[in-house]
């Protein structure tokens, strides 16, 4: 059945929708449950490269006025945009064969997508556009010559071309990272489902979040994308290996520089370890998962459970339960019709593709234990149930092999509600199964046995991703197997496309070119934002160690006032016996060390009594601490807590405290300082390294009220 009244699909490029005025050649595009014309797509005229520059400079431009954590800030709040019209979304996506439990997952998993980026980006990364990578190197005796590392975005743009299963999240978790680094996107959807993708643009460009040039979408072919990038440019594919193939075979790939990473087919394992038997939690899970990861999204996800690894002897049961429960929870239908579970695949163009690869298995030896290739009875939108002719509509199929050694289970990918079930003799034999996949996105171990979990999961790990363990304690919490979160690293090695996505801030610094940086301390502090031993210091406090006249205590500046490498020196503080006594007395550290001088003195790292390295910090907050209100709000915490000298009773110790790191938060009157603490004994030598952290105001408030 078909409309006369399909609309182009537009993209949207330099800020404007475009769309070609010719219909000529457009490809059409269906309703995947009906086979009704939604849509014509169509790139006939549209100048890519044009696209690129204006990405490379309007928005490497407006997106580089932003730090990191103010774009972090404006994922949330595309977020919040997006959120409250999930309901407009899902409308649109039940279009695309997608369930309820579907749209969950790829509309959902998106917007979830950019709350945890904003999240992790403004709790992990510096307020300012450049990421120090790990501390200085000295490179000179003196100090005078440090080197480091530093993160910077790439000047360029991020192509990302998507696969059609996951329209929205697919492009949303390639979008996320690459806009917090500051580099610009230009999106590419797959043709049957981009629509869906062009509505959730067209919501962000109707927010007015959008930085010019830093989203643009190409709605159908681009297949010139390539010939226009270059060493500046990054390209982020998801889809099937051959097409990732040719595309890394490109001259400007090869030879030109751009940065490519794909991820692709994956013929994904899930393993039943030899104790989870019929009638142990680990069977039932286990069994669920398959299930669930045979009819999501109507199998069509890079990270469906292909092979089901199981014991021998097991292996009937396994058949018997996973049929069992496709019989008594799937109904296959047009998702809008009540009580459906699976809905259509993306196209009849993908059922007839996964048809074919089923037909080859079985060819090969696959034998169909459940479900089957003929056009199933579905429901309808109006609650009917009969054949739809038009719809993309496919049993689930289970598989069992007699050889689990055939080639085809091990290289062929149905792509749709499709599985096999493969027996293995040992572990060993298991792990050398699940390698067979030539490389994978995830697998699952099934176990409640520690020992054949590390067994598994050590065996099989360099050939996979992701290693999902399952058992009774997380059967109920897991996110499940298919299920990439934006925390952990998404991709694979092998025929999975040997890329990563997702993974946190890696992710982000996907989109940046690390860089060594050699200087002076005071350059690498003017690089970095971060304060370098050895650079420049305005000291307040004692003038025998390096107190400028009238300097103020760094504590009583708000970040308005404080600058890095502001600093305090405090005077010397003598330690008794009778203090290091008392500390051990009150607290209860006892340890002989503080309380035994005869003990104390066997140790070789020990002259005799000394302080507890508690009591030195304690004593040290005492000499920095400035007791009115005042901007610093809140000691929230130490890091790198080092004791390297030890204190005995007559030493005297003394504090340095200077501003390292400056965090304001976008969104609060506060920020966060990261001071470096060192204390020093009487004749200088280093007792402790540490850096102490405040939340401090941005503008002293706290300090007017209270003496107002």
């Amino acid at each position: 059945m078909t409309t006369q009244t399909a609309e182009l699909v537009p993209s949207y490029v330099q800020d404007a929708w475009w769309a070609p005025e010719d219909h000529e050649g457009a490809t059409r595009v269906l309703d995947a449950n009906t086979g009704e014309e939604l849509a014509l797509v169509s790139t006939d005229g549209l100048d890519l490269a044009a696209a690129v520059e204006y990405g490379r400079t309007v928005g490497q431009r407006e997106l580089g006025r932003l730090t990191l954590h103010e774009r972090a800030l404006k994922l949330k709040e595309m977020a919040q945009y997006l959120n409250e019209r999930r309901e407009e979304l899902y409308e649109i996506s039940y279009r695309t064969g997608a369930t309820k439990v579907d749209n969950m997952v790829d509309i959902d998993g998106g917007i979830g997508v950019l709350f945890t980026f904003s999240s992790k980006g403004r709790r992990e990364l510096p307020n300012s556009n450049v990421i120090p990578d790990g501390p200085a190197e000295p490179l000179s005796r003196d100090g005078s010559f440090l080197g480091g590392h530093i993160y910077t975005r790439i000047p360029g743009i991020a192509a990302q071309i998507n696969a059609f299963n996951f329209p929205v999240w697919g492009m949303l978790e390639k979008f996320a990272p690459a806009f917090i680094a500051g580099v610009p996107t230009i999106a590419k959807p797959a043709t049957p489902t981009g629509y869906l993708s062009t509505a959730v643009v067209r919501m962000l460009v109707e927010s007015g979040l959008l930085p010019a040039g830093s989203l643009q979408l190409v709605s159908g072919s681009a297949r010139t994308l390539l010939d226009v990038l270059d060493y500046r440019d990054m390209v982020s594919f998801t889809g099937s290996a051959s097409t990732a193939n040719a595309l890394k075979s490109h001259r400007n790939v090869v030879t030109g520089g751009v940065r490519f990473t794909a991820e692709t087919d994956s013929l994904n394992a899930a393993i039943l370890g030899p104790d989870a038997t019929p009638g142990t939690p680990e069977f039932d899970a286990f069994i669920k998962s398959v299930t669930t990861e045979m009819t999501v999204k109507a199998g069509q996800k890079c990270t469906a459970i292909r092979r089901t690894i199981v014991p021998e002897a097991v292996r009937d049961d396994v058949v018997a339960a996973i049929g069992e429960r496709l019989t008594q929870r799937v109904v296959v239908g047009d998702p809008r019709a009540e009580g459906v579970t699976m809905g259509a695949l993306a196209s009849l163009d993908q059922l007839r593709d996964v048809r074919g690869a089923v037909e080859a298995m079985v060819a090969a030896g696959g034998e169909i234990a459940y479900g089957t290739l003929d056009a199933p009875v579905v429901r309808t939108a109006s609650g009917e149930e009969r054949t739809v002719a038009d719809g993309a509509f496919m049993s689930p199929v289970l598989l069992t092999w007699a050889d689990a050694d055939a080639e085809s289970v091990h290289s062929l990918e149905a792509f749709g509600p499709v599985s096999s079930v493969l027996g293995y003799t040992d572990l060993d034999d298991a792990i050398r199964l699940a390698a067979r996949g030539a490389g994978s996105l995830v697998a699952t171990v099934c176990t409640n046995d520690g020992d054949t979990a590390r067994e598994l999961t050590t065996g099989i790990a360099g050939y996979h991703g992701r290693v999902h363990i399952l058992n009774r304690e997380t059967a109920r919490t897991s996110t499940g197997h298919g299920s990439p979160v934006p925390h952990l690293v998404h991709g694979g090695p092998g025929r999975a496309g040997g890329g990563e996505e997702l993974g946190g801030i890696r992710a982000v610094k996907h989109h940046m070119q690390r860089t060594a940086v050699q200087g002076s301390p005071n350059m690498l502090t003017a690089v970095t934002g971060v304060w370098h031993t050895g650079a420049d210091r305005v000291i307040a406090g004692a003038a025998e160690f390096g107190a400028v006249e009238g300097a103020v205590h760094p504590f009583r500046k708000s970040l308005a006032e404080l600058r890095i490498g502001d600093a305090f020196a405090s005077p010397l503080r003598e330690v008794t016996l009778q203090d290091i006594t008392d500390f051990a007395n009150t607290t209860g550290d006892t340890f002989y060390a503080h309380t035994d001088a005869a003990a104390a003195e066997a140790n070789p790292f020990f002259p005799g009594v000394v302080a507890h390295g508690y009591l030195l910090v304690s004593w040290a907050a005492g000499l920095f601490v400035q007791p009115a209100p005042g901007p610093v709000l809140a000691n929230y915490g130490l890091e790198n807590l080092r004791f390297i000298t030890p204190v005995p009773a007559g030493d005297k110790i003394r504090v340095t405290l200077t501003a390292k790191k400056i965090t304001p938060r976008v969104t609060d009157e506060y920020g966060e300082v990261a001071w470096d603490a060192i204390i020093h004994n009487q004749d200088d030598e280093i007792v402790a390294t540490y850096d102490v952290l405040t939340l401090v105001e941005k503008d002293n408030v706290t300090y007017r009220n209270w003496a107002s």
